[in-house]
């Protein structure tokens, strides 16, 4: 029996899935994120907040106030839409604690804070 055709369409499906397959990056302001050792991937959309070095705020690629995130962040609570608050190590802890209380305030339950793990970052060197 003659393995080579199976090996070549093997190949072929190999080459095909690598090319059509979509990477998804996420878009937006550029942060360094602390680290992690265990992480959780958030499975639903989420409304992503950034804090950047200088505790300036972003919801997506859009800077915004505290006071115009707030009004945001009331729209989202009505939708039950989870918010993921992307954070540089640089930003200071009592600007993310404050979207943190104004998503508790407004009763919004899934507030998730995003890291890169430690994991992740292992892989990234032996690349």
């Amino acid at each position: 029996m003659d393995t080579t055709p199976l090996i070549d369409i093997v190949f072929q499906q190999l080459i095909f899935f690598m090319l059509t397959s979509s990477f998804v990056f996420q878009p937006g302001v550029k942060i360094q994120l602390p680290k992690t050792v265990t992480t959780d991937i958030a499975q639903k959309e989420n409304l992503v907040v950034t804090v950047a070095r200088g505790d300036r705020l972003y919801v997506g690629p859009t800077i915004v106030t505290l006071q115009e995130l707030r009004g945001q962040l009331k729209k989202v609570a009505k939708s039950g839409q989870p918010i993921l608050i992307r954070s540089d190590r640089k930003a200071s802890l009592g600007r993310v604690v404050e979207v943190w209380d104004s998503c508790r305030a407004l009763g919004i339950s899934q507030v998730h804070i995003a890291t890169n793990s430690m994991e992740a970052d292992r892989l990234e060197e032996t690349r």
